[in-house]
């Protein structure tokens, strides 16, 4: 079964924001991950977006144990550190749903 991994994040600094997309996005792919919504600021179609300053990203992995074996990886957590003061992200994750 799929999972997900969707983040809300807020940048303060775009250099290093850029290089941790950069080893965030390889590591994603290294354990089987993809993108289905990178970076973008969600348009509401009821309510109100929090802060508009707040992007949004959505990444699929076959299963729970592939998204957290790419979580703990040391390839990710290497981005995680260059990530801090960087970008504040709220990180959730959830299981997709069997057909």
């Amino acid at each position: 079964m799929t999972a997900y991994v969707l983040v809300e994040a807020e940048v303060h600094d775009y250099d290093r924001a850029d290089e941790y997309r950069v080893l965030a996005e390889e590591s994603i792919r290294r354990h089987g991950g993809r993108y289905l919504i990178q970076g973008t600021v969600p348009e509401a179609v009821e309510g109100a977006w929090p802060n508009p300053s707040r992007v949004t990203t959505v990444v699929e992995f076959p299963d729970l144990a592939a998204l957290r074996e790419w979580y703990d990886s040391d390839e990710y957590q290497a981005a995680k550190a260059v990530r801090e003061g960087a970008i504040d992200v709220r990180l959730l994750v959830a299981p997709g749903k069997s057909a």
